[in-house]
Order: structure tokens, then C-alpha cells, then sequence
């Protein structure tokens, strides 16, 4: 049993649901992340998503946008990154995703990047413009170095294409909010709960929910229907306000605190 599914095992024995933050690796800097991946564990993440800066980030906002232009100017690889993970999982047994455009795994090469994303200590990846008909290799790869691949739905898939997804995702399904790139939004669409009913008449899998969720009130909303929601845009861009204290992984991590439900 990998670290996802125990620690929502965990999770449900309790009767609660689940927390995923998001950050950009190397914003500000990759010593950062480092003390932000074990701030956000100790804050209560389930589970962490660690995005992959890229050069062109079209499914992301101008929050996103800007942080990977950010950790990009420190000039760092997929090496240097899945060395921050490792140092961090000496200290946390929080599971880590990967939350990438595939050109950047592309260039570093499939069957290189399972096999160090697994001694790293990652647990799973999410590529946002892989699609299942063209996933067959590099899921085997993953596979075969026991980490999930992770698919994106959202409120326009149709109950083929969720189907379609079911049948190849492992770990859970990422169910965006709304059509659109990411970023915060005042209310998380009423879609959101529609879809995350549809994807369940196909798949037995957790169905988390993310994109516009930047509130408490929205957190414990979408807990209601789905087992976790995924905060990113905001804690990004409290991030940024914040760069240039002492602490700032202090600080994020009572942001994130008060995000989180409070538990009875």
C-alpha cells in the first residue's frame, strides 16, 4: 500500500477528508521549498503537490505564471529538485506529487525520471497535457517503479472520457473546479460536485477537487462531495506577498492553518 492511499486510510478512519497545498518548486528558492514541504506537512497536508516550473504553463494563471518564471531564473533541473524531495523525506512521510507539463520529463527522460523520482521518495505524477491515449509508456514506467499517474478531469469531460480516465489513473483523479486556467475564485462551481458524482459510476478511486479554492469556507465545502480539496493559487500567491520575510515558511504554514477545518 503506497503513502496516498494510507494516508487517506488514515484520514477516513477519523472521519475527515482530505487537504492537498500546492507550491512551485524553487519559489523563491529551492532551499525554501525544501523548509516549505516539511511546514505544509507539519500544517496538515494529506498530500503535497510540487509543481514543475515551465517556460510556457498554459493551463495556469497569472498566480502560477509568475512563479514559474520566478524558480526558473535560478536556472535549476529535475535533479536538483528531486534533491530537495529527498532531503525533505528524511523529515516528513507527507506523499509528494509531481505536478508537471510533460516536456520538462520529456527532456529529462521517462524511464530516468521513475526510477529517481522513486529513490527521491515521490509518490505519484501529474502531467496536465498527457492524455490516457498517449500515456501507455510512461505509466508502465511508473508503474513499474510503484508510483501513480494522475489525470486531470474536468466539468466538459464527457462520461466516455471519464470512463477513459477510470480506467488508466491510480492514486486518485483531479477533478478541476471549472473550465479555464487556474487562480482564485469567489465561489468553486456547482459543477465541481456534478462532475465528482459522474467520475464515481465509473472509478472506485479518490476523487480530489481543486482550481479557485482559496477560502476555508470553500475548503470545507468541497469536503462535503470529495475527499480533498487542492489549495494552490492562494497559498502561491501569499507566497509571493510574503517573499521577502524572515520565516516565510513559518508564515505559509499558518496560512495554511487557517485553511483547514477545524476539527472537533
Amino acid at each position: 500500500m503506497g503513502r496516498i492511499t494510507e494516508a487517506f486510510n488514515r484520514l477516513h478512519a477519523e472521519g475527515r477528508k482530505g487537504f492537498i497545498p500546492f507550491i512551485t518548486a524553487g519559489d523563491p528558492d529551492l532551499a525554501t521549498t525544501e523548509q516549505l514541504l516539511i511546514e505544509l506537512s507539519k500544517a496538515g497536508a494529506t498530500v503535497i503537490e510540487l509543481g514543475v516550473p515551465f517556460s510556457d504553463p498554459m493551463a495556469d494563471g497569472p498566480i502560477i505564471q509568475r512563479a514559474s518564471e520566478r524558480a526558473l531564473k535560478h536556472g535549476f533541473g529535475l535533479d536538483e529538485l528531486l534533491g530537495v524531495v529527498s532531503r525533505a523525506r528524511k523529515s516528513i512521510d507527507t506523499p509528494i506529487i509531481l505536478f508537471s507539463y510533460f516536456n520538462p520529463l520529456l527532456q529529462f527522460g521517462v524511464q530516468r525520471l521513475a526510477r529517481a523520482a522513486r529513490q527521491s521518495g515521490v509518490d505519484g505524477v501529474l502531467v496536465t497535457d498527457l492524455t490516457p491515449e498517449e500515456s501507455a509508456a510512461f505509466a508502465g514506467e511508473l508503474r513499474a517503479h510503484e508510483l501513480d499517474l494522475i489525470f486531470l478531469i474536468a466539468p466538459t469531460s464527457t462520461d466516455e472520457r471519464l470512463e477513459l480516465i477510470a480506467r488508466h489513473a491510480s492514486g486518485f483523479i483531479y477533478a478541476v473546479s471549472r473550465a479555464g486556467v487556474t487562480g482564485t475564485q469567489e465561489n468553486v462551481s456547482a459543477e465541481a460536485e456534478k462532475l465528482v458524482k459522474r467520475v464515481r459510476k465509473f472509478s472506485n478511486l479518490l476523487v480530489v477537487i481543486g482550481c479557485g479554492i482559496s477560502i476555508r469556507d470553500q475548503v470545507v465545502d468541497v469536503q462535503r462531495y470529495a475527499d480533498a480539496a487542492v489549495v494552490g493559487s492562494a497559498i502561491v500567491l501569499e507566497l509571493e506577498r510574503v517573499g521577502g520575510e524572515s520565516n516565510l515558511s513559518g508564515r505559509i504554514g499558518e496560512f495554511v492553518r487557517k485553511l483547514l477545518p477545524a476539527v472537533a
